[in-house]
């Protein structure tokens, strides 16, 4: 299917309605739909897509990627900061570098992505259904499911959501339903910030999904054992004002020793609590 006929079908579903927002309001009542979600729904009717149309949404998002396929699967935390937990205190400057590149792709129905295939074993059959090449920038965007593949660590849990209803039911079924989700606050780029007065412990344990690289909105998240969340305010060189999510570690002894985190750190695996930015492309679930 062509660009302008893809176009022609989201046209015609652009107006109906979003059973999205029907299963937050079902599954969390009393929380808040969050922009970091509903800039994910984008009020484009896409629960009406069917898996035929599917291949529609994912090719225009293909269509929007900016850099090549694999380039935000190698930034290490050592870009995006880790640090220790005595650092969190007011006055703390601290290289913040949390932007990151989407494509814009957004959650389909959940009975749509069900219907589409998952799994590093059927990607000829994916690649196939949306009529790709095996080795194309696109196919290699699709093989990233890989990484949803691997063994948990100890003490984790982890999965890749292919929905928004999947991502509600897994951070539920860790946290239960008196919930809320955040992000972060920063809108500006990689620069110097300063801690500032005011920072605050959110919760003992969290689920992080952090958005993948896919041409339709799938988030890996996460949780581990012995894990704060902190909100910092901070304020950049530049003047502006942020607030940026940390998870700080307890307990990294299960962690690679090799981890880029101990080589910054100068630290064994272990032995102090080990902290780390979350992107701005992730959402916080935390208990109320």
């Amino acid at each position: 299917m062509n660009l302008v006929a893809c176009m022609q079908v989201m046209v015609v579903v652009i107006h109906a309605s979003l059973p999205d927002e029907d299963y937050w309001k079902l599954a969390l009542p009393r929380t808040p739909m969050p922009k970091a979600v509903l800039d994910l729904l984008q009020s484009k009717g896409l629960s009406s897509v069917d898996a035929s149309t599917a291949s529609c949404t994912i090719h225009i998002h293909f269509d929007k990627f900016s850099q090549p396929a694999g380039e935000e699967a190698q930034v290490d935390d050592s870009k995006i900061g880790n640090f220790l937990e005595t650092d969190l205190h007011p006055g703390k400057k601290m290289k913040m570098n949390l932007a990151t590149t989407t494509n814009g792709a957004v959650f389909l129905p959940h009975q749509v992505a069900e219907s589409i295939p998952f799994s590093s074993n059927k990607l000829p059959e994916i690649l196939n259904r949306f009529s790709l090449k095996e080795k194309s920038t696109e196919a290699e965007i699709i093989k990233e499911l890989e990484e949803c593949e691997e063994p948990a660590m100890e003490g984790e849990a982890r999965y890749c959501t292919t929905s928004l209803e999947s991502l509600i039911d897994f951070s539920t079924s860790k946290l239960g339903r008196n919930v809320n989700v955040l992000a972060n606050e920063v809108k500006t780029g990689s620069q110097e910030y300063v801690f500032g007065v005011g920072m605050e412990k959110l919760a003992n344990k969290s689920v992080v999904c952090y958005k993948m690289k896919y041409p339709y909105a799938v988030f890996y998240c996460h949780t581990f054992t012995k894990t704060r969340t902190y909100m910092i305010p901070s304020v950049g060189a530049d003047g502006s004002k942020a607030k940026a999510m940390s998870a700080c570690h307890s307990d990294r002894s299960a962690w690679h020793p090799k981890h880029v985190a101990f080589k910054v750190l100068n630290v064994k695996p272990g032995t102090v609590p080990v902290c780390h930015f979350v992107h701005n492309n992730a959402m916080v679930w935390i208990p109320k």
